[in-house]
């Protein structure tokens, strides 16, 4: 009896041993799949043809072939979501609606950077004021539910500085300025709200040097904690080393609202090696700066930037992008 004790009890102790070792690659695969993209926002901006050509194409149903190809080619990537800068008012939300069908279709979330027609007076409209855009704000979300799906975000008013009274670093209306952000963000989160949609308001693109005057600590709370900045900068590294003083400033994460080369004025010609090399150095800064939290790329088609030439045929860039877009980091395991 003694020795059949004894004899379970070295099982037992080897049991105890034994397990562990058994179940480490277990825990190990484990840590290893609790990987996340390098940024939670990923996007690219398509600007050039889902806005500057609103007018033109509004009524054009072979259009959606150009508007699936775009949305097809962003989302091969690796992108979260793709931004649409059609504008908000009534007359072209079925241009919008086509734009977010593709996205829809193809596993996109979507960034809302449009803005109301007459904010900067595009497509002839007549400017709007502040007030104005607030009521029309409101209006657009509600009476477009469908639009929406969480996770989206919505801008209700990019570069606003571009529009309106004006940029806040020359009319002299800093504190006007903020308010009406806040009174934009808080619109808009209440607007999604009543609708069941639970969708990141806010996420207001600017200038560098006007987030520097306007993004102070508690503008920055009032506007969820993160700074869009629009930038455009000839060195690649500078860009992340930008996005840590206004985190630093603001004490919020930083989206890179538009990054993008060249610039000719800025970076003057580049050729496509050129350009993938200055790409390539700008994301791999980015990846090394944790308070930068998303990047949209700017553009897809349409611009001196671009990821795509005209025909379609892909830029080196396009590898570029879709590396980082792509690629993942380990989580801290829990």
């Amino acid at each position: 009896m003694f020795k059949f004790i004894m004899k379970s009890k070295y099982i037992l102790i080897a049991l105890v041993l034994t397990i562990p070792i058994i179940m480490l690659p277990f825990l190990l695969k484990e840590q290893v799949e609790k990987k996340e993209p390098y940024w939670e926002f990923r996007s690219v901006d398509t600007v050039k043809y889902s806005r500057d050509v609103a007018g033109q194409m509004l009524k054009n149903p072979d259009f959606d072939e150009v508007i699936d190809k775009q949305i097809a080619d962003i989302a091969s990537l690796g992108a979260s979501h793709v931004a649409i800068g059609s504008p908000y008012d009534q007359k072209y939300v079925p241009f919008l609606k086509r734009w977010v069908k593709a996205a829809r279709k193809n596993n996109l979330k979507v960034w809302f950077r449009g803005n109301f027609n007459g904010w900067e007076n595009w497509f002839g409209y007549e400017r709007i004021d502040r007030e104005q855009h607030k009521k029309l704000l409101k209006e657009f979300i509600v009476d477009n539910p469908d639009l929406f799906e969480d996770g989206d975000i919505f801008t209700s008013c990019p570069e606003c500085e571009n529009g309106g009274p004006g940029d806040p670093r020359l009319n002299g209306d800093p504190e006007g300025h903020k308010q009406f952000l806040i009174d934009e963000y808080n619109i808009s989160n209440e607007a999604f709200g009543s609708i069941g949609k639970k969708v990141n308001s806010g996420f207001y693109s600017m200038n560098f040097d006007v987030a520097k005057l306007i993004m102070d600590s508690e503008t920055t709370r009032k506007l969820g904690n993160v700074v869009v900045i629009d930038h455009y900068i000839k060195d690649p590294v500078q860009v992340s080393e930008d996005a840590k003083f206004i985190a630093k400033q603001s004490g919020g994460k930083v989206v890179l609202g538009e990054l993008g080369a060249p610039i000719p004025d800025i970076h003057g010609e580049m050729t496509e090696e050129e350009q993938a090399e200055w790409i390539k150095q700008a994301l791999e800064e980015a990846v090394k700066t944790p308070e930068i939290t998303g990047i949209n790329y700017w553009v897809n088609v349409g611009g001196s930037t671009r990821l795509w030439n005209d025909d379609g045929q892909a830029r080196k860039a396009v590898d570029v992008i879709k590396t980082y877009y792509s690629e993942t980091k380990l989580q801290a395991p829990r």
